[in-house]
């Protein structure tokens, strides 16, 4: 019965995030825009302005946090040793995103088609 039960609640818990992820995603790419990500990475994440500009369409939404992260902890003067990326116009554009921002951004930017692929 217990196992029963355990596997309600996953469930249910499933179903809540799925639910929640629509929204999630409509507001990452509100944030996309609000804050003129695509001037320089496209309006589709995967066109960027310039070549050295990354390609941000398709990557792991955990690995998007991960560098927006690291670009806040950059531009606020953090240590080295704080895992931070220093870069004068990503600092000065991630400055102003909220942790709930960068989340929705990242998931949002992994749904989207890509060249980005893994072969098999």
């Amino acid at each position: 019965m217990k196992k029963l039960m355990i596997a309600l609640a996953g469930t249910a818990l499933f179903a809540v995030a799925g639910a929640s992820t629509a929204a999630d995603l409509e507001a990452g790419k509100t944030a996309y825009e609000k804050f003129a990500c695509a001037s320089c990475h496209g309006a589709d994440a995967k066109s960027p302005t310039l070549p050295a500009y990354p390609i941000l369409a398709g990557q792991h939404a955990d690995y998007l946090a991960h560098a927006l992260k690291s670009y806040q902890r950059g531009a606020s003067g953090a240590p080295a040793t704080s895992n931070i990326r220093k870069n004068a116009v990503m600092g000065a554009m991630v400055a102003q995103l909220s942790p709930a921002d960068i989340e929705n951004i990242a998931d949002w930017l992994a749904t989207l088609p890509s060249p980005l692929s893994v072969t098999q």
